[in-house]
């Protein structure tokens, strides 16, 4: 690995780490008995009131991650990095009071400053597009999936021991949160001492008098207006939106999905997000490299995200939880190839000085596909849980063939 990546590299494993690690609570919070809401809420009322939970994170993030990108754009990445993991420091720290405390409005308060100030990922693409070229681009963004599948693999198995009792006898829901605010503030110190700056002398000591625009709060919807006038980039951008809005569906509710079925506790969730992870980190730390040789990034779209929409729904298949083992690395893999290399095409369309606003607009997107299919899987799982992963297999097939027939690269 060049030593000039591996600052983002470590600082993108503490992230995910972080947000591994709450990962299996996030569902239980609101189904267990002994969560968040009174033991009298129906299904139907818990399953809702954790979709709006979940998307209030990308619902903020919607209106921040651009304001962030263009911000990094000039007064370099590494202040916006620190900002941006100070609001999840404060944001954990909420929902750990909540909590504790029992306070759903307090749980939304955090969730929302967390989204809002949450760019960290985009700020870290922005600086790994700023130190690489077209041809590394995909397999240099396949290492920040790598940090991604690593911190998976070691966060839900941790987390989901942090708030078992049985494990130590003080552990409760709130200890994750408490424990993941604590690795931010770790995160904060690195980022300090050894994340250089990768804009050099391109960033700017005055910020542009539009950024002080009254509007600036709603340029999440402008920039979606302006992502619909890249010709370049609509199609892609669209495609995008239809796979992270696919997989969206499958991975916040697919923790409903294994309690409802299953019977699945913390700990098992976490044990099988952290195997998930394994195939993360295969499919992105070296798979990916091998295919970033071989193909570029439109011919790794032809085949990964079709196998995608077709593993999903034989998620649905097992009665005995003992198959899910077999299929996720299918899962795992397919997505692992599909992300980053949709990435990589929306950065390769985008001129070398716009890489911050441009990832920032893909972010907007990203967050817009991640706020709404909470909000329809909370009432569709109440009607039936098999519903959002076929969604998700649907939306990923649809977004495969607008990439087949729209996108020319």
């Amino acid at each position: 690995m060049d030593k000039r990546f591996f600052p983002l590299f470590f600082t993108v494993f503490l992230d995910l780490l972080g947000l591994g690690i709450v990962i299996p609570i996030f569902a239980q919070l609101f189904l267990a008995q002994n969560g968040l809401l009174p033991v009298s809420y129906p299904l139907w009322v818990r399953t809702l009131l954790y979709g709006i939970f979940i998307s209030s994170y990308p619902f903020a993030q919607f209106f921040g991650a651009p304001v962030l990108g263009a911000l990094s754009d000039t007064y370099g990445r590494k202040k916006l990095l620190l900002l941006s993991l100070a609001g999840t420091v404060i944001g954990y720290i909420l929902i750990g009071i909540a909590v504790t405390m029992q306070t759903l409005l307090l749980a939304y308060i955090g969730r929302l400053l967390d989204g809002f100030t949450g760019g960290n990922i985009s700020l870290v693409m922005s600086s790994m597009a700023d130190l690489s070229d077209k041809s590394n681009k995909a397999k240099n963004f396949g290492l920040i999936g790598m940090a991604f599948g690593l911190g998976f693999i070691m966060g839900p198995y941790v987390g989901g021991r942090l708030a078992d009792p049985s494990v130590v006898r003080w552990f409760t829901f709130a200890t994750p949160f408490w424990f993941t605010a604590f690795l931010c503030m770790i995160n904060i110190i690195l980022v300090i001492w050894s994340f250089q700056e990768t804009l050099g002398a391109r960033v700017s000591q005055q910020l542009p008098q539009r950024v002080f625009h009254s509007s600036i709060i709603f340029s999440s919807i402008l920039h979606l207006k302006k992502a619909y006038a890249l010709a370049e980039l609509r199609n892609m951008f669209l495609v995008v939106f239809l796979f992270t809005f696919g997989f969206t569906f499958f991975t916040q509710f697919f923790q409903v999905f294994l309690i409802q079925r299953f019977s699945f506790d913390q700990t098992h969730i976490g044990e099988l997000y952290a195997y998930m992870g394994v195939w993360i980190v295969l499919a992105q730390g070296g798979v990916m490299r091998i295919t970033a040789k071989l193909w570029k990034p439109q011919q790794i779209l032809v085949v990964a995200p079709l196998v995608l929409s077709f593993v999903l729904p034989v998620l649905l298949w097992p009665h005995v939880p003992y198959y899910l083992w077999l299929i996720l690395p299918f899962v795992s893999l397919s997505h692992g190839l599909t992300h980053p290399n949709a990435v990589a095409l929306v950065s390769n369309l985008a001129s070398k000085d716009k890489q911050g606003e441009i990832l920032g607009i893909n972010q907007s997107i990203v967050s817009a596909a991640q706020a709404v299919p909470p909000l329809i899987a909370g009432v569709a799982v109440s009607i039936n849980i098999n519903l959002p992963i076929l969604f998700a297999g649907l939306s990923t097939l649809v977004g495969w063939i607008i990439f087949l027939l729209f996108v020319r690269v």
